[in-house]
């Protein structure tokens, strides 16, 4: 099931609030509302919205300087953010905004249509983001579990006593084990059987009278 995505509205404005709050909720929304800057930080630390629709005038801080201490936040940094302007600013200024972290500038007014059209825009891009974040840390939850399975790996580590003439090893329990068994309980290596070079040399003929038995 896809959780609701979560909308932070900031601003003075109480027409504007009121206005924005209604078409967001009505699309299906969770919306929470904050009118000044200090409220808005407080709400993004508490709440951690997917979104923040943030005006650039606020009555105790410009939004520029809030979407810079979000940005600048480690905890905060993915979060959307729309900054608002209720008047036409400079190219400039926008590039300001952009610079310094926010994700999208709406320039007031603006028709309904195009706002909840900005504001899906950034629902995806959060969505994608969010879903790349997750992958990208299961991958390192991935790697983590590998290396921790490579150093449990058992290893053949100290002296280990082996009968000088039949190559037995004895185990920690006193038994006397085949050499291929030994390895196998302590370690991950898998056996296949052959004969070295001077071992061939050594048993040739006794493997040519097998060879001729079988014919």
């Amino acid at each position: 099931m896809i959780k609701q995505f979560t909308i932070l509205l900031v601003t003075d404005n109480p027409e504007i609030l009121l206005e924005s709050s209604k078409i967001l909720k009505i699309a299906g929304y969770g919306v929470m509302e904050a009118t000044t800057g200090k409220e808005c930080l407080n709400a993004v630390q508490t709440y951690h919205p997917d979104l923040v629709v943030l005006d650039t005038t606020l009555p105790d801080m410009t939004g520029i300087e809030v979407c810079r201490q979000m940005k600048n936040d480690q905890y905060l940094e993915d979060i959307f953010v729309i900054l608002v302007s209720e008047s036409v600013v400079s190219s400039e200024h926008q590039a300001e905004g952009l610079d310094i972290g926010a994700d999208e500038y709406i320039i007031l007014p603006i028709s309904r249509k195009e706002f909840l059209a900005r504001v899906h825009a950034g629902e995806r891009i959060k969505r994608a983001e969010d879903a790349l974040r997750k992958k990208e840390k299961d991958l390192e939850e991935l790697v983590l579990e590998l290396r921790e399975a490579l150093a449990e790996i058992k290893t053949l580590k100290g002296f280990i006593p082996i009968c000088a003439s039949c190559k037995k090893i004895r185990d920690d329990e006193g038994y006397w084990d085949q050499l291929e068994a030994y390895i196998s309980k302590h370690t991950n290596a898998v056996f296949t059987h052959g004969l070295c070079p001077e071992c061939a040399e050594k048993y040739k003929d006794e493997m040519k009278k097998i060879s001729k038995k079988e014919m």
